[in-house]
This record gives C-alpha cells, structure tokens and sequence, in this order.
C-alpha cells in the first residue's frame, strides 16, 4: 500500500487558525470531562467515607489490571439532562483489561443520588448490555444502587427498551455462554435485585451489601415485619442461608481482588480471522488533526488527511480513486489488523453511493470491517438527480450497509445529516461502537436551512392570524430557532441522549478505533455466499 501524501502545511495561517478554534473545543471538552467524572457534593462523598466505601472510579482502577487502557463510554451522557444533576447518566461503563481478559464493565455512581436509575441511566445500561451482546463481551457489575428513581417511573419501568430488558439481556448473555460476575457494594433494592443474581457469580460486601426485592420499610409498610437490611438481604443470609450470593467478603478491596480471580478462570476469546500484519505507527501526527479540522462546519476537508493520521504507517490503498469523488474508499491496516475505510468528501451523489455499495460487499465476501468516517450533508437532491436514480442508489448503499456480516465501526468527525447518516452507519446501523468528535454535528438537515425553514412556517402562520411583524422581530425569531437547533444538533447534546457512545479527542481516535476493533473480533463472522456486484 502507498503511503498518503499529505497536503497540509502545519505553518499555514489557515491550520494555524484551525488549530487554535479546535484547542479551544477541547479545553471546554476536557473540562467537562474532568467535572463528570469527579464533581460531586461534598455531602455525598462524606456519607461514602463514612460508610467505608470507594468512590466509583476507585473501584474501577482496583479492579484494571494495572496500566492498561479502558474504553469508557458516553461519560457525557445525561451532561444536558436533569439540571446535570447526573452525570455519566449515574452508571461508568466501559472495556478494559481484567486478568488479561477483555471485559465490559458497568458501575453503579452511588455519589449520585445513592446510585438510583433515571430514564437515560436505564438507557446506558441497556445500551452497555447490548454492545456486551454483540461482541460477547464478559461482563462485571459493581452494583450499589438504590433502584429506580420513582418521581420519572413511567419513562423506566414499562416500555420494551426500559428497565425490564437490562435483565432480558443478562438473560440472552447467560444463554450465549457469555459469563457475568457481580460484586453486590451497596444496596440492590426490588428490579435490581436480578442484576447480581442473574449472573454466574455473585459476591457481596459484608456491612453495606444488600439483595432484596423489597427493602425494611416496604416490608413494614406491607407486612407489619420489623427487620433490618442485614437480617433481611445482607451478604452472610444471602452466602450462607438462601443461596442468593455466592460469596460474602470483608471490605471492597476484598471483593474486588475475587472479582480479579474469579474472571483469571474465564478461557482466553479467539478472534475472528482477520488479515493480520505487523503494526506500524502513521507517518504523520495525529495531533495535526486539530489544524484540519475547519472551524465551521460548512467548510469542507479532505478526509484522506484524517485517514493518514489513523491508520498503520498512513498506508492506504484507494478503492475507484477516479469514480464517485465525493466519498473516499479503500483498505489500511488498523493495529495490524485490515479494515475497509468509507470516508466522506461531500454530498452523495448516484456514482459515490454505487462506488460505496459495490466497495462493502468487497469487504463483507473478504471478512475485512469497515470503518465509517462521517462528514456528511446527505444525499444530492433536484430533478435531474432524482431523474438519474439518486434515490434507488441510495437505497442499494442502505440495503448492502444494513446486512453487512462484518462489524462496522463509525466516527463522526464533522457534519452528520439527513439520510447521509443512515448511509454511512449512523446510530440506526448497528454499527458495534460509534464515537463523536467535539466539532460534530448530527440533525435531519444543517442548522441554516432548517433555521429558515422553521422560521418561514412561523411567519405563516403569524400571518394568518393577521400579525405583522417587523425586521428586527422576524430576524429574531429566526435567531431564537437558529440558537435552538444548534444546541440540540451539538455532539454535546447527542451524547447527552445516548445518540453515541461517547465525544473523543481526535487524536486518540486511533487508539479507540484498535480497541473497539480488538472487541469487535471476539465473535465470527457469518459466512456470505453471495457474489460482489458491479452496481
């Protein structure tokens, strides 16, 4: 494969400007990590002191084996939810590296709220679950909940992707043979009674844990029964006399190292038979990824810079470099391992999406994932484009890229809009992990044309109510729309709802992309019969 020639030049004013507007993006991104991760009430870290606990992190870096990485997920989730009174969504979920085996872990955040579950806390949960599925991830829970937050019940208990399919996915992981631990640190009251006893082992901390389906002042209140939280579900009734647990230790520290030695028994995963290779670092800093990045996200880039900075030695062999310009194919090494990239240069138009269609069956008959750069406005729209079959193009690439064999893997690194998100693996796609850059931008249609759009069905219907406004209120209304629809189309507010699975520093999107590979290769690939078509 050829190395990339890159065309910027690091000492221009224009990457000099660029870089000083994204440094700027993360500072503000790096603050907000740091106060979600460990801003908290100084009322509620006293109350876990007290009680002998560790905070949520602490437990995490005991249970890591040392200085290996963890992939956490969404730690931004809920930042714009809840008055920000929950952050990461009250549960840290992520892969790392236990006993030298890859396992996702989910940990209840008792400094918030004592760990209660709101609606898009049950969301990542859910969503923890299902990437545990995918990629037959072993799973550790460190549980220390106090069970759902009852003022929003109606938006966690009923409905199918609610608080019932955290349990049906414990269940479908059990059936897959894919192995579960819980470390039971504090209370798990009523539902989240099942987390701990649906997995394969269950540990609890003598003191402060506690297992049942209704705490002592429900049982009070339904049966007249007096008893105390030990008497009821601590860790010697439930170890020695029930059978719920099966064992009870001394302090967290305690548990956490059984937790260790328990998953050392788990037999070593053999990954999928990719084309693998030697690895090999890219030619050009990563780092330069901030001076490339534009400071507007109608500006244009050409992806091939970010691609040089991602992949082994900036190696890429293009795929149709002269046909369907407006999108980037072909094959790099990732880690050593081989990948198909997609990347987009601008609107889809009919050739770029058959070239995209043609390019993923190559990859689905040769056993090769895909990587998916977003930086998209959608697909050409006008008569002669819809004349010329842009719409059933559209439809070959959606329907090749929905029943893809391989896993698929998204980045979106700019503009991600309309049905231009759907093509290139959006949230819908199953795509087994997917990350946001600062910068990105996710809506049915840009902020500009929306923001008019919106404003002129304001204005009509003003009109028909016989007002008449001035410029300046016209202009107003279009800036009040305007502001709204670029705060709910920012990364922030995307991971806030869970539309990712978390905002990532550019430059380590290599790193991300080796780990979310590495897990993604824990299960095999569908065999696929069907030849490649020249579409």
């Amino acid at each position: 494969m050829r190395r990339l020639k890159s065309n910027i030049d690091t000492q221009s004013a224009e990457f000099r400007s660029y870089e000083h507007h994204f440094l700027k993006l993360m500072a503000e991104f790096n603050e907000r990590q740091r106060q979600a991760r460990y801003d908290r009430p100084e009322r509620d870290l006293k109350r876990l002191r007290s009680q002998n606990k560790l905070l949520v992190r602490e437990r995490i870096d005991l249970l890591l084996d040392p200085g290996t990485p963890f992939l956490e997920l969404s730690t931004l989730g809920a930042n714009m939810a809840y008055n920000g009174t929950v952050p990461s969504a009250g549960v840290v979920s992520g892969v790392g590296i236990v006993s030298g085996r890859e396992i996702m872990v989910m940990a209840s955040d008792s400094s918030i709220k004592g760990g209660a579950w709101y609606p898009l806390t049950v969301k990542k949960m859910v969503r923890t679950l299902d990437i545990a599925i995918e990629n037959h991830l072993p799973m550790v829970h460190l549980v220390d909940a106090a069970g759902a937050f009852l003022p929003l019940q109606s938006d966690i208990f009923p409905d199918k992707y609610m608080g019932g399919r955290i349990f049906r996915n414990q269940c479908i992981l059990s059936a897959m043979g894919v192995q579960q631990v819980a470390l039971v640190l504090g209370h798990s009251t009523a539902g989240g009674a099942y987390v701990p006893t649906l997995c394969d082992y269950s540990i609890m901390v003598r003191g402060t844990g506690g297992v049942f389906l209704g705490g002592p002042p429900l049982v009070k209140a339904a049966t007249g029964e007096t008893v105390s939280a030990d008497e009821l579900g601590g860790a010697d009734v439930h170890s020695s006399v029930s059978g719920t647990a099966d064992y009870a230790v001394d302090s967290e520290k305690e548990g956490l190292a059984l937790v260790r030695e328990i998953v050392g028994t788990f037999p070593q995963k053999t990954k999928a038979a990719v084309e693998r290779r030697e690895p090999e670092e890219p030619y050009y800093d990563s780092k330069e990824l901030y001076g490339i990045i534009p400071d507007d996200v109608k500006k244009q880039f050409d992806i091939r810079e970010v691609i040089a900075r991602i992949v082994d030695g900036s190696r890429f062999h293009e795929f149709k470099p002269d046909y369907g310009t407006t999108v980037v194919c072909g094959f790099a090494f990732l880690y050593g391992w081989k990948v198909g990239i997609i990347g987009n240069n601008g609107v889809l138009f009919s050739d770029s999406a058959q070239k995209c269609t043609q390019f993923m069956q190559l990859c689905n008959r040769d056993r090769i994932p895909i990587i998916f750069l977003q930086n998209i406005t959608g697909f050409m729209v006008g008569k002669s484009y819809e004349h010329g079959g842009i719409t059933k193009d559209g439809a070959k690439m959606l329907m090749v890229q929905a029943n893809l064999d391989v896993p698929k893997l998204t980045i979106m690194t700019n503009g991600s809009f309309g049905a231009g998100n759907y093509a290139m693996c959006g949230r819908a796609y199953d795509a087994r992990f997917l990350f946001a850059w600062p910068n990105s931008q996710i809506s049915v249609m840009g902020m500009e044309q929306a923001a008019k759009t919106l404003t002129q069905i304001r204005l009509k219907a003003l009109e028909r109510k016989g007002k008449t406004l001035s410029e300046e209120a016209r202009q107003q209304i279009f800036e009040d729309i305007a502001q709204d629809y670029l705060e709910k189309s920012s990364a922030y507010y995307s991971t806030s709802e869970l539309w990712d699975d978390g905002i990532i520093d550019p430059a380590d999107t290599r790193k991300v992309l080796g780990i979310s590979l590495s897990i993604s290769l824990n299960t095999e690939f569908n065999e696929t019969p069907d030849g490649v078509l020249r579409i």
